[in-house]
């Protein structure tokens, strides 16, 4: 168990093309859940906790560590599972993870270990399972069935981000001229889609959506098969990058070797905010970043895209 704790943080800086390395950690029971070590800052033994008055029940404090006042949510109450007792906190721990520009700690009740593994064999969730289950991707690893939690889903019902783009963002698309071309948005998470898509909806975008880089790239070749340019069917990408089967980095990859996809202007939209890094985006050949989740830059910078033609 040490072993792992000491090396999540060295491990964080580690990025694979259409590969990924899985954090295992378990919440009550025997399930196995997995989140990319690519979104952990540390692993801890759960430290003390100071209650917030008025707080969702599923926060079950702050923590004070490394100069920061973090808050901590219980991961099984976070997804229906009762919560992990009050008397068993000492002997739980703390994944500090930073999505959308924040950091948070997810209280679980053991980690297990960390797995390298490639995005292939990452999939999406059963069809059939339902708009309000708590998974993105699944996997199977010594057989055994590992649940990959729609992070940002839970993040939206525990503490809501600011969704709507603002009046003064959206004065300066009303007097635009409409784009004649729709926004190809590609993300594995259900809540992101509908953020996205409601920003450029809000300053006249049509989007489609697609849910990976797999299902992006058959799109692509789809409306391209008649020998026209994907530049002829789009404004722009623009792509999550942890996606089940393929991940954004191989997406962008496969789209920039495709003379019929080349040219398009395809823009990385990650909650991979901490520890991303323009050196990965270049070496993929993206155009554009951007971390998640903020309504007005996202408008603010399509705009411009689009205008710039």
């Amino acid at each position: 168990m040490a072993g792992v704790l000491d090396s999540v943080n060295q491990r964080t800086q580690l990025v694979g093309k259409n590969r990924l390395e899985l954090l295992m950690f378990r919440l009550r029971g025997r399930q196995m859940y997995g989140i990319n070590v690519f979104k952990v800052k540390e692993v801890l033994q759960c430290p003390k906790l100071s209650s917030i008055p008025n707080s969702r029940s599923v926060v079950r404090g702050v923590a004070h560590t490394r100069g920061e006042t973090i808050p901590i949510i219980d991961l099984s109450m976070s997804i229906g599972l009762p919560g992990i007792p009050q008397e068993e906190l000492a002997n739980s721990f703390v994944i500090i993870t930073e999505y959308n520009r924040k950091t948070q700690g997810f209280l679980v009740t053991g980690v297990d270990r960390i797995m390298n593994m490639n995005w292939e064999d990452i999939l999406p969730p059963p069809k059939g399972a339902g708009k309000d289950v708590y998974l993105t991707a699944v996997t199977k690893i010594d057989d055994k069935l590992v649940e990959i939690i729609d992070v940002e889903k839970i993040l939206s019902e525990v503490s809501p981000l600011k969704e709507d783009v603002t009046e003064a963002v959206l004065s300066k698309s009303a007097g635009r001229e409409p784009a004649n071309l729709p926004v190809l948005v590609v993300d594995d998470s259900s809540v992101a889609r509908r953020q996205i898509e409601r920003c450029l909806t809000a300053i006249g975008m049509d989007v489609v959506t697609k849910n990976d880089g797999k299902q992006a790239y058959e799109y692509l070749k789809e409306i391209t098969s008649d020998g026209s340019k994907a530049r002829d069917h789009l404004a722009l990408i623009i792509s999550d990058v942890e996606m089940p089967e393929m991940d954004g980095y191989t997406l962008v990859t496969k789209c920039k070797s495709d003379p019929a996809i080349s040219e398009m202007f395809i823009m990385l939209h990650t909650s991979l905010s901490g520890v991303f890094n323009r050196a990965m985006v270049q070496k993929v050949g993206a155009d554009d970043f951007m971390a998640k989740f903020s309504p007005d830059e996202l408008a603010e910078r399509v705009m411009e895209i689009i205008d710039q033609g």
